[in-house]
């Protein structure tokens, strides 16, 4: 033994010496795992040991041609898996060292393993460093492995090799192999957690689940899913689902294998035999590394399945009531003025229905029980439907009645009063009764050639005359109407030059860490100073430049003069902020996006640190060319976030892929934190799911002191609204929040 050997050795072989051991003596191991214990520990250790195995095996390729062995033990010493050179195995064997054999100091001495187990640190174990003499001409190395979360021990992982092969370089070599192995289980460990949150989200959803245990018992089986199969909850809890005749072949692959079953299309005779088509998911819930049972998921597709029409049905269908939705209805239109313009005698009314304090129902009740009621209000609707006659469901509370090749303009009318008489008699919602009424606008095709958009703002402006006028009635458009049409015409006209006029403005809303009251950033928002008609928020202008193609170049100024206010301000010496700035769908797909950020941040010369962009869910489901786009943003440094998150296509998939630095609660259901459970449950859970990925949560529409009280227990990280403040002139901001900021 040298002076120069390791602390850990010296002490070791002098625990050797002091226990008595000889060191002409082979120290074999004393315990070992009989076949069936060796037979569980590896089953427990199995997702271990797949990672284990595929990362040794790579370090075994690249040592190709050198007599070496691989040893992988749990964090007790018990040895797992032995991989490598077949003469060593052979030799080793003859020592005791095999497969579930238990290596600990005081049964062999001086080992690789047990010391590996010990030390926060790799080891290595050379020739006569060993205690016994029958190692002297063994070199080995070795390092324990852990879920770097929680400093959790796992095992070690051992390489041993003839004493003429030994090189200090495969100790590094066996170090970045298990830096690949923690990282690669720390993230499996992750996807579990997400897996969970996702089967928590999944249960808010209109599929139909069932929960399995691990023996294959039904434990759960959802309203939906009884709604879909006609069949009770309580003749299903309690069964094998491998018994299913159904399902039952594919939960026992998930069960037994482990498989992940997606998008697999099933079908089945319900109970009142039906045939149904469904889209069928399942995959395995783990818990603490141990499988604990089966999620499946059915997905409803029966009606896209039967519709032979040219319509994709999930494309042009209203997901709530199953009618038409706008898309459809404005094809439809066209159609029929592309037949007038080519001469065929056709005529064509449209009918806006907007129902009458639908928000007041949403806001006293539910919006459950909204939903309910627009189901409803479809089927009576649905009713009166003629022969020509379309049905369709535009968003939200309004609904359009396209009607084609009719008499005269009497059939219009009498369909309007048919409409009204709809909502004379009460809908019942849950035992209550619920009154609501309509108003309908009317628009005419005329004899002369107009767009489809310029007819539907012809029945829009009916409809609301119809509510000015007191709602509960029907109104026709006409030319006492087109004022309200020149109005909007003109605003579009104003919107023209208002960039050259530089009309614009930004206010900006803070962004306060809840924990510190400190301003950590501020959201840029977009103003119009129209010279007429004073102060416009986005909500009058932004949808009119949308149509009109303004959109992108209103979206670029914003950016520019955000970057330009942020770079002025720290400039002025006030403490560095974050700027938020909204991308439009149209902006976000434009091909020069990454471009103009990058020559925005040049000419301004704001850090891309102090940006953050953000999109919504709904610009994600653009899978590939989101993530291409986002990965570039980032790289340039970037901050990114997801905006409104939950109220459109959440895919915790797409989360766990794309660069995102912060996920914004969308305000509604902050709004509905305090009195409303599932809303709090979601918004608790959304916090667990971005700190897991290592995301920041921002909070917007925050308004009492009861909503924030309880983001900061929960831990929220950024929190955004009137609580605060309202949006303000950068003028204000510096007032209000950044005069005390000023760098000394």
């Amino acid at each position: 033994m040298s002076n120069r050997d390791a602390v850990y050795i010296v002490e070791s072989n002098r625990f050797c010496e002091e226990a008595g051991m000889d060191p002409d003596i082979v120290a074999k191991p004393k315990q070992s795992l009989s076949v069936q214990e060796l037979v569980e520990k590896r089953g427990s250790y199995s997702e271990i040991l797949s990672v284990v195995s595929y990362f040794s095996n790579k370090l075994l390729d690249s040592l190709k041609g050198t007599p070496i062995l691989v040893v992988v033990s749990d964090s007790n010493g018990y040895l797992l898996e032995i991989e490598g050179d077949e003469n060593i195995k052979a030799t080793i064997q003859q020592f005791g060292i095999r497969l579930g054999s238990l290596f600990v100091r005081e049964d062999t001495g001086t080992n690789v393993v047990s010391l590996a187990l010990q030390q926060k640190h790799p080891i290595s174990i050379i020739g006569k460093q060993h205690f016994h003499t029958f190692l002297h001409e063994i070199a080995c190395y070795g390092t324990a492995f852990r879920y770097t979360d929680d400093n959790n021990l796992l095992g070690s992982v051992s390489i041993m090799m003839p004493i003429q092969f030994e090189n200090p370089l495969f100790l590094t070599m066996l170090t970045q192999a298990v830096d690949s192995i923690e990282r690669e289980l720390l993230l499996r460990k992750q996807n579990r957690k997400l897996n969970i949150l996702n089967q928590i989200i999944l249960s808010r959803t209109n599929n139909a689940i069932v929960l399995t245990d691990e023996n294959g018992i039904t434990i759960e089986f959802n309203d939906f899913a009884q709604q879909l199969s006609k069949i009770s909850r309580e003749a299903v809890i309690g069964r094998n689902i491998l018994e299913s005749p159904i399902t039952g072949t594919y939960f026992k692959e998930v069960l037994e294998q482990g498989k992940i079953i997606i998008d697999e299309e099933i079908q089945f005779t319900n109970q009142d035999g039906k045939l149904v088509v469904c889209l069928f998911d399942a995959q395995p819930i783990h818990e603490d590394g141990k499988m604990i049972g089966a999620f499946g998921q059915f997905r409803d597709i029966s009606d896209r399945y039967f519709l032979q029409e040219k319509y994709n049905y999930l494309a042009y269908h209203d997901d709530l009531t199953s009618l038409p939705n706008r898309r459809y209805v404005n094809e439809e239109i066209e159609k029929v003025i592309e037949d007038i313009n080519s001469g065929h005698q056709r005529t064509m009314a449209l009918l806006f229905i907007d129902l009458d304090r639908f928000k007041a129902i949403n806001d006293n009740f539910s919006h459950a029980w909204g939903d309910m009621l627009l189901k409803k209000v479809s089927e009576r609707l649905s009713a009166c439907l003629g022969k020509n006659d379309m049905l369709g469901r535009t968003g939200g509370d309004e609904f359009i009645f396209l009607l084609k090749d009719f008499e005269g303009s009497d059939y219009v009318t009498m369909k309007a009063e048919e409409i009204l008489h709809v909502f004379d008699d009460p809908f019942h919602i849950e035992g209550h009764e619920l009154h609501t009424t309509a108003s309908v606008g009317i628009a005419i095709y005329p004899d002369y050639p107009i767009t489809m958009e310029k007819l539907m703002i012809f029945a829009d402006n009916a409809m609301y005359e119809a509510k000015n006028q007191g709602k509960n009635r029907y109104s026709v458009y006409t030319s006492d109407l087109l004022e309200g049409a020149k109005d909007e015409y003109r605003l579009e006209t104003d919107l023209r030059k208002a960039m050259e006029q530089e009309e614009f403005v930004l206010h900006y809303q803070p962004q306060i860490n809840p924990q510190t009251s400190e301003i950590i950033g501020v959201e840029a928002l977009i103003r119009w100073q129209h010279p007429s008609l004073g102060l416009l928020s986005p909500d009058k202008f932004i949808k009119l430049a949308e149509d009109n193609g303004f959109i992108n170049q209103i979206g670029k100024w914003v950016i520019k003069e955000a970057c330009s206010q942020n770079k002025r301000w720290q400039d002025a010496g006030y403490q560095p902020l974050k700027v938020s700035v909204n991308l439009s769908t149209q902006q976000f797909l434009t091909s020069d996006l990454v471009t103009y950020m990058e020559n925005t941040l040049l000419e301004t010369g704001l850090d891309p640190q102090y940006l953050v962009v953000e999109i919504t869910e709904y610009m994600a489901m653009e899978y590939e060319y989101s993530l291409k786009v986002l990965k570039q943003l980032k790289e340039i440094g970037i901050g990114i976030s997801i905006d409104d998150f939950g109220t459109g296509y959440s895919s915790l998939a797409y989360l766990n892929n794309f660069p995102i630095d912060y996920i914004k609660i969308d305000k509604s259901f902050v709004f509905e934190i305090i009195n409303d459970q599932p809303s709090a449950f979601i918004v608790k859970a959304i916090i667990t799911l971005s700190h897991n990925l290592q995301m920041q949560v921002i909070a917007e529409g925050v308004e009492t002191e009861e909503q924030l009280d309880f983001l900061i227990k929960h831990q929220c990280d950024l929190v955004q609204g009137f609580h605060f403040s309202k949006p303000l002139p950068a003028v204000e901001i510096e007032k209000s929040y950044l005069d005390g900021t000023m760098k000394t």
